[in-house]
């Protein structure tokens, strides 16, 4: 007689490691689907479409770092797919969109612009790696603020630009207004690869300071909402976001120099 067949047990806790990674590689079909159809056209109305793939890879991106902890299967694996695939769906996809959108009027400076919010991007995110792993190579818990501008945040300014241009019927996407565009791009490219901190969102805190700033986000949508189109609102709370971190960047810096002139002693007098 030959020797019993061991019974094969299902080990959940594997198969959950497979959920937040499922998520990732959605996010990735997204941003692979946008760039499929922007590489073969450049009609408005497929760029739209390839636009609103990169905002669905956003969800998607915004879902697998939570599906992550509910389940507790944070990793280094899933830390290094996770940015493998911002690169593709927030680096080379808007890229590719904006520039058969509005920066292939200029097509060298406008291919010299898009090449740079990916290389920053791709610096952006090895960056963040380094900065998430202990010494043991494992993720670290976020803190309160992060190096850079995040990718998504980024790509989310670009497409929400074409998302609200369509859909409000007009013309950022003319010869007119590739210049500003261009620019706006090189901006977002150095903001990401900029050590300015922004902030995590991880560890609110209610307190006054929030709440104004809650109540000043709420009314500014709401005028942005009613004296332009619904569309523009990502646009505007993006913008903020940028705000908020560039001012508090300043107001850092000129705290540390204030700083720095009271620990300098004062000169002799006589």
């Amino acid at each position: 007689m030959g020797e019993p067949t061991r019974k094969r047990t299902f080990n959940l806790r594997k198969a959950l490691f497979v959920l937040p990674t499922a998520v990732t590689l959605s996010s990735v079909f997204c941003g692979f689907y946008a760039i499929k159809i922007a590489a073969s056209t450049d009609a408005p109305d497929d760029l739209y479409r390839a636009a609103l793939l990169i905002i669905f890879a956003m969800l998607f991106d915004m879902l697998d770092g939570r599906v992550a902890r509910m389940t507790r299967t944070q990793s280094a694996f899933g830390l290094q797919i996770d940015s493998l695939a911002d690169v593709i769906s927030f680096g080379v996809a808007p890229a590719l969109v904006l520039f058969k959108w509005s920066l292939k009027y200029h097509p060298t400076a406008g291919l010299f612009a898009a090449f740079a919010f990916v290389a920053a991007g791709a610096i952006r995110l090895a960056r963040f790696n380094v900065l998430s792993m202990d010494t043991s190579g494992k993720p670290q818990k976020p803190g309160k603020y992060i190096v850079g501008l995040p990718i998504p945040g980024a790509a989310g300014i670009l497409i929400s630009i074409v998302v609200a241009n369509h859909a409000a019927g007009a013309n950022l996407g003319e010869e007119v207004w590739a210049w500003p565009v261009l620019a706006l791009t090189l901006l977002l490219a150095f903001f990401m690869v900029s050590t300015i901190p922004f902030r995590s969102f991880k560890d609110i805190k209610l307190n006054g300071w929030t709440a104004l700033l809650m109540l000043f986000v709420v009314i500014s949508s709401a005028i942005v909402w009613s004296r332009f189109k619904p569309a523009f609102v990502l646009v505007w709370l993006l913008g903020v976001y940028i705000m908020i971190g560039v001012l508090e960047a300043l107001v850092g810096i000129s705290k540390r120099l204030r700083d720095r002139a009271k620990q300098q002693p004062l000169p002799p007098t006589g």
